[in-house]
């Protein structure tokens, strides 16, 4: 069960990135048929190609398990501190501020 959604997610992600998945293929020296099969949850992958795979697709563990992960605010965290690392940090204060008033609003519902 586990490997469909591991699969359904790295479809999304080669699609998201404009790659075929002969490309994905190419790209982490494996077999296009192996890559069909991975996102179609057919075969399981060794964590050495899971993480050529993510870094092609500039992805991470959280963006391919975030329902397998139990505690979710830290993979949300995780995620939110990748996408902001390329950001100007007087920028990164403005957004964290935003958060912060997000957050607060939420808490009070």
């Amino acid at each position: 069960m586990i490997e469909r959604e591991i699969g359904k997610r790295i479809k999304f992600y080669r699609k998201k990135r404009g790659l075929t998945q002969e490309e994905l293929a190419e790209k982490v020296e494996l077999s296009s048929h192996f890559i069909s099969a991975l996102e179609r949850g057919m075969y399981s992958v060794k964590l050495e190609n899971l993480v050529k795979i993510m870094n092609v697709l500039e992805c991470t563990a959280d963006d391919l398990f975030c329902d397998s992960v139990k505690d979710k605010t830290k993979a949300h965290a995780s995620r939110l501190a990748k996408e902001m690392s390329n950001i100007p940090e007087h920028e990164q204060e403005r957004i964290f501020k935003v958060l912060e008033l997000l957050v607060s609003t939420a808490k009070r519902k």
